[in-house]
């Protein structure tokens, strides 16, 4: 069980969905939100920011793997000294903790006591 510790979380960074098709779920959540994406990496990533600086986006795995609840993104100051905290506290990650890195940020997959899944997220400075 996870136990009080230093770091603290200080918002969401982005609510995401991972999707099976992602052309296909783009042109559905352009047409409903009437703008194009903020962000988009080819075959991996669309994401749309609202103004006020709220992200929502769409995730496809390289792998072809895809599963439901993969919906928050925690966003912390020092991913490498979360992820290490919340290992001590007692949260379970994907690969014991591995941060991947990404065009915009890095993550680190983690499972809440029921089985939810959230991602650990830093944003890059631009």
């Amino acid at each position: 069980m996870a136990t009080a510790g230093a770091t603290k979380v200080k918002g969401v960074d982005a609510a995401y969905y991972m999707v099976k098709d992602l052309d296909r779920a783009t042109k559905f959540y352009t047409d409903m939100f009437g703008f194009e994406p903020t962000l988009s990496v080819p075959g991996t990533v669309a994401e749309w920011t609202f103004p006020g600086d709220e992200s929502f986006g769409l995730y496809k795995s390289s792998e072809g793997e895809w599963f439901s609840g993969h919906g928050m993104l925690f966003a912390v100051d020092d991913i490498t000294s979360a992820v290490a905290d919340y290992k001590k506290r007692g949260i379970k990650f994907d690969d014991d903790g591995k941060v991947d890195e990404s065009p915009v940020c890095w993550m680190a997959f983690a499972e809440d006591t029921e089985g939810n899944r959230f991602i650990v997220h830093q944003r890059k400075q631009a």
